[in-house]
């Protein structure tokens, strides 16, 4: 692995949980030096980011700090400026998912990325979990065309109502988690999304009237293949069934067997896969008819944390400055994970069904 001869200076902007995970990230990589954090307001942190400068504006922060990588961790309406904003100053970006409120906005920030060269990494923590690249690699072995069936339900209460509450001031559940399930659905299938249809209902008082938290979109891809995920935040979710990983075709399926004491509003159960199971339907033909092959348990308890994750994250991106690594592929895969989504959210919001 390429080693950069002097640690990256690192703004780390947003301190949420996912801005607190990756500035521990920078903190414990040698490659990095944190020359700053950022927050509007003052929040609790762990004690290793105790003594780091403390920023309340970005604009000043970027200014003073003059840093090689920002990384942004905010809500999603203010990614693309941000973004930009760091790029045209001469840093690199990371950028938590989705990339930006509008597939518009997102293209933005690209194209920047382009005539800048800098690098710009966008947050699809799945893509560097070891359990999730075998779901996905066995799943392409089976062929399609497929059925995938994806959810991820929070039963939510006290400060993570709240931030849900916050999150869904900028966008809605099916487009903040989205856009890692429908990423993995892009990844398994070549086929290319063509149409999306999307369903929500606004089931708390304490959300603005124009917002919805509970949301399900179906999209049918050029192959042949369809998949469905379903996401809703807040105190009245159902814990059952609340993460369903599914992937069918004609040869079988590939499932996420999640431990039975999981907690929908556990960070880590979000990204853990506890076992997969792999089920091919290949039968004798005989009179009996049975299954050819028993079905497989791959055990995937010993995989990463949620931080480890981030830790890997922050080597990618590391290692895809020093290696100068040609990013189009992941830009694209970011814009149309982000497409099909918003796309779902606007079917929502007009009762028809959007053309991609």
């Amino acid at each position: 692995m390429a080693t950069q001869r002097n640690p990256l200076k690192v703004l780390v902007v947003g301190l949420g949980n996912m801005g607190r995970s990756h500035a521990l990230a920078y903190h414990n990589n040698p490659g990095y030096q944190i020359v700053g954090l950022v927050n509007r307001t003052k929040t609790s942190l762990p004690v290793e980011l105790a003594e780091y400068t403390y920023f309340d504006d970005y604009d000043s922060a970027l200014k003073t700090t003059e840093p090689d990588v920002v990384s942004v961790n905010t809500y999603t309406d203010t990614h693309a400026d941000y973004a930009i904003a760091a790029m045209q100053q001469g840093a690199h970006v990371f950028v938590e998912k989705p990339l930006a409120a509008t597939v518009e906005d997102a293209q933005r920030v690209v194209d920047v990325a382009k005539c800048s060269g800098k690098k710009l990494v966008i947050g699809y923590i799945l893509r560097h979990h070891p359990s999730w690249i075998t779901l996905i690699d066995e799943a392409r072995k089976l062929g399609g065309p497929y059925v995938f069936r994806l959810n991820l339900n929070q039963q939510s209460s006290g400060a993570t109502w709240q931030t849900h509450k916050q999150l869904m001031e900028s966008l809605s559940p099916i487009v903040d988690c989205g856009v890692h399930y429908l990423d993995v659905m892009c990844q398994i299938t070549d086929g290319k999304p063509v149409t999306v249809r999307g369903m929500g209902v606004r089931l708390s008082d304490e959300i603005h009237s124009d917002m919805y938290n509970y949301g399900h979109l179906q999209v049918i891809f050029d192959d042949g293949s369809v998949g469905w995920y379903e996401a809703g935040w807040g105190p009245m979710m159902s814990e059952t069934a609340f993460f369903v990983k599914d992937i069918v075709s004609p040869g079988g399926s590939v499932s996420i067997i999640m431990d039975s004491g999981a907690k929908s509003d556990d960070i880590d159960t979000h990204t853990q896969t506890s076992t997969i199971k792999i089920h091919r339907s290949e039968t004798t033909g005989d009179e009996a008819n049975t299954f050819v092959h028993p079905d497989s348990i791959l055990n995937m308890q010993d995989e990463p944390g949620h931080q480890e994750l981030c830790d890997r994250e922050q080597a990618f991106m590391l290692e895809a400055i020093a290696t100068d690594q040609d990013l189009s592929r992941h830009w694209a895969d970011a814009i149309k994970s982000l497409q099909v989504c918003l796309a779902a959210d606007e079917s929502i919001r007009s009762g028809r069904e959007i053309s991609l």
